[in-house]
């Protein structure tokens, strides 16, 4: 069951930004906009980490429950309310003899705060994240939604036409979630940011997916609790000048029958131009690694090769696009150091996508030019229905939304029998570095 909760214009939050007030906010749209996201309770600014690494079993897949349900965990009715009540603590002069807020006040003011920001509530009861301000769930699910509502501004300022739709849906195994979608918008011909926060007893089929990646994971009675989260995004462009770009972030943690916790972070950013531009390539590919090299300086050439190789579809013999970065199974050295790394990964998305779009968004182009795109976007559409582990979980896991795991695939695509560009034609570049990926950064 879904409930529609408006459009970004008409959010609370969004009008106050349009009239020009709600101070908490507009210093939250200027660090946004400057590549940045507000940081959730307890978290400290980025660091150098010692290395990350992941488990030893590490193929190459992507997080089986990418495609998961997201669903409302209640309050939806109370939504707009919420964020029509946002108030700030005012100073009290220190002759006055009255109290400072206590840590819990403050908590919950701050958390309030953030919420404002949202494109809605989040899943989880604000109740029960205040009570686990330090775990990394609640940690994860604030990093999630802020980097939702930090996509989801950026694109609406860039398109100037069409508003996103915020949907919150409920999956009855437990969990929930929010889809934001714009479609056939003056810039954008389909912009979607999902997030879900869902839990439950993993599938059998799902526990099947893990043992094959290696994962000994010990049932009690053939259930198998778990908690996952993330955001995940597809972006197509009208503009055949302007790229494509994917991105997803994700925490998983399982409780094994013995009450031990296996957990693990994933993800990545990958860009799928139409026609190849080296500058925008250079500008894509250095903001990726200027984010990894902050926590270890192997970590991008490791996880722009793992991209390489994911995004691959076979049959064509080709890549889906010019690739980015890709990790899965990340669980070392620590949750925190770990959690870091992601939060940057997360923050790199609008730097080093919105400036491209912007570019080329107004770009003259023909209708062969147009033709071309529709046929990269039916690869596209291939790639993500028959190779993507994630979108196949999702299909084939009970509860789940299947207008949120499609989500992915582009408004229009073409496919027409035995096309082949012409020899040193544009078309015909493009597919020479889908085929032999390039080191864009060295």
């Amino acid at each position: 069951m879904a409930w529609h909760l408006g459009r970004l214009s008409a959010g609370p939050c969004w009008r106050a930004l349009a009239r020009g007030g709600c101070g908490e906010l507009r210093a939250w749209s200027q660090r946004c906009a400057a590549g940045r996201i507000c940081r959730p309770p307890g978290t400290a600014g980025t660091e150098h980490s010692r290395g990350l690494a992941h488990g030893p079993s590490s193929g190459g897949g992507s997080w089986p429950g990418t495609g998961l349900a997201t669903a409302l965990a209640g309050l939806a009715g109370l939504a707009t309310a919420a964020f029509g009540h946002v108030q700030r603590a005012e100073m009290v002069p220190k002759s006055s003899g009255a109290r400072s807020p206590s840590p819990e006040r403050s908590q919950e003011d701050d958390l309030t705060r953030r919420c404002s920001c949202f494109m809605a509530l989040p899943v989880t009861d604000l109740g029960e994240l205040r009570k686990r301000p330090g775990d990394m769930k609640t940690k994860m699910e604030l990093l999630i939604l802020e980097t939702q509502a930090q996509v989801c501004q950026a694109l609406a300022q860039v398109d100037g036409g069409a508003s996103f739709s915020v949907d919150r849906w409920e999956r009855k195994e437990g969990g929930g979630g929010i889809s934001c979608v714009l479609q056939d918008g003056r810039v954008f011909e389909k912009a979607g940011v999902s997030i879900s926060v869902v839990h439950g007893n993993l599938s059998e089929e799902a526990a099947k997916q893990m043992r094959s990646r290696g994962k000994v994971l010990k049932t009690k009675d053939g259930k198998l609790p778990f908690s996952a989260m993330g955001v995940s995004s597809v972006i197509h462009p009208k503009n055949p000048h302007a790229p494509t770009i994917h991105f997803n972030y994700r925490y998983f943690e399982v409780e094994e029958a013995d009450g031990t916790k296996q957990w693990w972070f994933g993800g990545g950013c990958d860009l799928t131009p139409t026609y190849l531009n080296q500058e925008d390539a250079v500008h894509f590919h250095r903001t990726l690694k200027e984010a990894c090299d902050r926590h270890g300086p192997d970590l991008y050439p490791k996880f722009k090769k793992w991209c390489d190789d994911y995004f691959f579809i076979t049959h064509r013999g080709e890549r889906r696009g010019i690739g980015g970065i890709f990790f899965d199974d990340l669980d070392s050295p620590s949750k925190e150091e770990v959690f870091r790394f992601v939060q940057s990964c997360a923050q790199a998305v609008v730097p080093s996508y919105i400036p491209l779009v912007k570019k080329h968004c107004d770009d003259s182009f023909t209708p062969q030019e147009k033709l071309w795109q529709q046929l990269r976007r039916g690869r596209y559409v291939e790639f993500n229905l028959l190779y993507d582990r994630g979108t196949k979980f999702g299909l084939f896991t009970p509860g789940s939304r299947i207008e949120s795991i499609l989500m992915s695939l582009p408004l229009t695509a073409r496919w027409e029998y035995m096309h082949s560009p012409s020899e040193n034609s544009k078309e015909a570049e493009i597919l020479e570095v889908l085929r032999h990926p390039r080191d864009w950064v060295h």
